[in-house]
């Protein structure tokens, strides 16, 4: 993607590349994009970097709702009937 490229390109020497780093530099990217821009971004890339972007969308927020099931709710248990042999 020709954006990462530029990104890149600028702030590799002024970034560590740890994950907070990335983190901090994709959001304000994003924040300063409007709909039409970010449409325009996807318009521009290859099948492949399309399902790229959309396959770590679909795992993030998997991972997301599972966690939350897992934080905010109790799994129900399963009543496992032992029997008892001799």
């Amino acid at each position: 993607m020709k954006l990462v490229d530029e990104l890149f390109e600028l702030y590799r020497d002024k970034l560590t590349g740890d994950d907070e780093d990335i983190d901090m530099l994709a959001f304000a990217i994003l924040e300063e994009m409007s709909r039409e821009d970010l449409l325009h971004l996807i318009q521009e890339l290859s099948t492949q970097e399309l399902h790229t972007v959309i396959g770590v969308y679909l795992i993030e927020s998997l991972r997301e709702k599972f966690a939350q099931q897992e934080y905010g709710q109790h799994r129900p248990q399963t009543i496992v009937s032992s029997r008892n042999i001799h």
